[in-house]
């Protein structure tokens, strides 16, 4: 599944694109599950309608109509965008489909706009959806009432991620962070690097931790955060960014995918991977020692 950083390059590219654009059409290619919408309602409230902003929740695209309603896009594991008009590009799981004429194989929904212009929503697997809401009723949607603050969003402080963690202070650290109640949008990937960074084992409980370490976290997760937005995503072989190209943020990870490879930190010591909150993890055995049970 993409991580926030994956998705925030995705929507960057696509608003650049289809902001202003006029939505006349909706075609559903054999995967009704994909655009699960009322009839009646994408009749009224998306054709005809002009998008007015594309925004990000955790993982989670949001297209602003002008009907006031919100196209919520997930792109799960395998989801990709493709747009084809005065320029050509896909954003997400980089399959041949950005090569080839759409709609194809893959297709399972299309947006016709009134220049002419198309987007494609494509999905091996078919877990992703595009659900039409009115854009009120987004906000009070299950996942967004669950979902804890966004960590790039400078209201967000270190305090309130310490409050949210503490309510796991029975699991580990790893677990504590993946899970989108305590903040909304880290995946695996960042969880690891982050830890590293802050030198905690992952699987270390959160009631061990003392704040000023949690405060750490904190800022070391919204760094690599940032420097991964910076280089495009971590996407080299799942997703790829709205211009179609691969993201470079894995040639700069510290530890991540590095098993057998020396510590930035201890070039004498080789990363590990393990197994923690069902997760391949990867750490460092000096810099990140388990704390107490």
């Amino acid at each position: 599944m993409p991580e926030l950083p994956e998705v925030e390059t995705i929507r960057a590219s696509l608003a650049r694109l289809v902001v202003g654009k006029q939505v006349v059409a909706s075609t559903v290619y054999d995967s009704p599950k994909s655009f699960p919408n009322d009839p009646t309602a994408v009749a009224h409230f998306l054709h005809g309608a002009t998008i007015t902003a594309v925004e990000r929740r955790a993982k989670v695209l949001l297209i602003r109509l002008s009907t006031n309603y919100t196209l919520v896009v997930h792109l799960k594991m395998t989801g990709q965008l493709l747009f084809v008009g005065e320029e050509r590009w896909g954003g997400g799981h980089p399959n041949d489909s950005f090569l080839h004429e759409l709609p194809d194989r893959l297709t399972r929904v299309a947006l016709t706009f009134a220049d002419g212009a198309h987007l494609y929503f494509n999905d091996l697997r078919k877990f992703g959806w595009m659900k039409l809401y009115p854009t009120p009723e987004v906000a009070q949607l299950s996942f967004m009432q669950k979902v804890g603050p966004e960590p790039l969003d400078p209201h967000t402080t270190a305090a309130q991620f310490i409050t949210r963690i503490r309510r796991r202070n029975g699991t580990t650290m790893k677990a504590a962070i993946l899970d989108q109640t305590t903040i909304a949008g880290v995946g695996n990937i960042y969880a690891d690097e982050s830890l590293w960074m802050t030198q905690l084992h992952p699987a270390t409980r959160v009631r061990m931790v003392d704040d000023e370490q949690l405060a750490a976290l904190f800022a070391h997760i919204r760094q690599v955060l940032q420097l991964s937005i910076d280089k495009g995503g971590s996407t080299d072989r799942n997703y790829v960014d709205a211009e179609g190209k691969k993201g470079s943020y894995l040639a700069f990870a510290q530890v991540f995918r590095r098993e057998g490879q020396p510590c930035p930190r201890h070039p004498d010591v080789e990363i590990m991977k393990i197994r923690v909150a069902g997760r391949g993890t990867h750490i460092c055995p000096v810099c990140q020692v388990k704390v107490g049970e």
